[in-house]
C-alpha cells in the first residue's frame, strides 16, 4: 500500500515518511527531482496515481518566512503556485484514477483565522479573508475540495507553527537562544499557534487510518501559549536566560512589514474537531515539546 505526499521531502515530510514506513506503508514523495522514493510533479501529471495507491497527501510550500526575501508579486506566485497549484494537481491526479484513494490529505495553515488578543478559534469558525495569506489559505482549501462524484473521502488540516528537530521555526532561532541571546519577539503578548512536528505527522496519519475522518482538523497544540511563553520554554529547554526581546522593528527590517506580520500577530486556535475525532496528542503542552526538541 502506497501513501503519495506532495512535497514530502520537507521537514514534515521527513517525519511523515518515517512514520508511515515504521506502519508498513510505501511513502512515496512527490519533488521536482526524482531519487529513492520519490517521484516527480511532471511523472503524476504523466502517469497518475500507482495501483495500489491508499492515500494522497498534499504538503507542498515555499517558505513563507525568509530573511531579507521580500514578498515581491514573483514570490507570491512562487508560493501561491507551490500550495494551491501542486494541490490542484493532486486533486486532479485522484479524480482520474481509475482506483481512487481512500483518502486525500490537504493543507492550509492558521492563516485562515483573523488576528485577535483574545477571541478562541475552533475548526467550525467561518472567516472571511483579510490579507495575503487569509486569501491563500482559501484557495488552498479550495484546491484540494473534491467533486461529489469522487468517493474518495476530503480532509484538510490547518496547520500551527510546526515545530520539531531539525526544521521549522526552531532551526531559525536555535543559535542565537544557544547563545543566550533569546527573549520575546515583539510584545511577546500576540498568540503563538504551536504544534511538535511528530503530532503534525500523527493527525495526518490518523485522517488516512481513521475511516469517519472528513472535513477541516486544526494541526496545533489543545494547550495554546503565547509568543512569550513559548520563547521562555525554549530558553528554559536550552538551560539559557530569556533576557534579550527582538523588538517589533528589528522584525519589519529583517522580513518585511507585511511578512513579520507571522511573527508579530497570533491566532489562538484549539484543535476541538481534532480531538473529537480521537487523535492523542503526544505533546499537548510546550514545556514536553521544547525538551524534546532539545534533547
Amino acid at each position: 500500500m502506497s501513501i503519495i505526499v506532495g512535497g514530502g521531502t520537507g521537514f514534515i515530510g521527513r517525519y511523515f515518511a518515517k512514520l508511515g514506513t515504521n506502519k508498513g506503508y510505501k511513502v512515496i514523495s512527490v519533488s521536482r527531482k526524482a531519487g529513492p522514493n520519490c517521484i516527480t510533479w511532471a511523472d503524476v501529471s504523466r502517469n497518475g496515481l500507482p495501483e495500489d495507491c491508499v492515500a494522497v497527501v498534499s504538503m507542498s510550500g515555499e517558505p513563507i518566512l525568509q530573511p531579507f526575501k521580500r514578498w515581491t508579486a514573483d514570490m507570491k506566485a512562487k508560493v501561491i503556485e507551490s500550495r494551491v497549484g501542486k494541490t490542484q494537481l493532486l486533486n486532479k491526479a485522484v479524480c482520474q484514477a481509475s482506483k481512487p484513494p481512500k483518502v486525500f490529505v490537504g493543507f492550509s495553515g492558521v492563516s485562515y483565522y483573523k488576528p485577535d488578543a483574545s477571541k478562541e478559534y475552533t475548526e467550525d469558525d467561518v472567516v472571511t479573508p483579510y490579507d495575503f495569506l487569509s486569501e491563500l489559505t482559501k484557495d488552498w482549501e479550495l484546491a484540494a475540495k473534491l467533486p461529489s462524484t469522487v468517493p474518495t473521502r476530503s480532509v484538510v488540516v490547518r496547520t500551527g507553527v510546526v515545530i520539531g528537530k531539525g526544521g521549522g521555526v526552531v532551526e531559525n532561532v536555535r543559535l542565537p537562544f544557544s547563545l543566550g541571546l533569546g527573549g520575546p519577539i515583539g510584545s511577546g503578548n500576540q498568540w503563538f499557534p504551536w504544534i511538535h512536528v511528530d503530532d503534525m505527522a500523527g493527525i495526518v496519519m490518523h485522517a488516512i487510518e481513521t475511516d469517519t475522518v472528513t472535513g477541516v482538523l486544526n494541526g496545533t497544540a489543545p494547550n495554546p501559549v503565547r509568543s512569550s511563553e513559548f520563547t521562555k520554554a525554549f530558553a528554559s529547554a536550552l538551560c539559557r536566560p530569556h533576557l534579550f526581546p527582538l523588538p517589533e522593528f528589528v522584525a519589519k527590517t529583517v522580513f518585511g512589514s507585511e511578512e513579520a506580520i507571522v511573527l508579530l500577530d497570533g491566532q489562538k486556535v484549539l484543535p476541538k474537531r481534532t480531538q473529537e475525532v480521537g487523535y492523542n496528542f503526544k505533546f499537548p503542552d510546550v514545556n514536553s515539546a521544547c525538551k524534546e526538541v532539545v534533547s
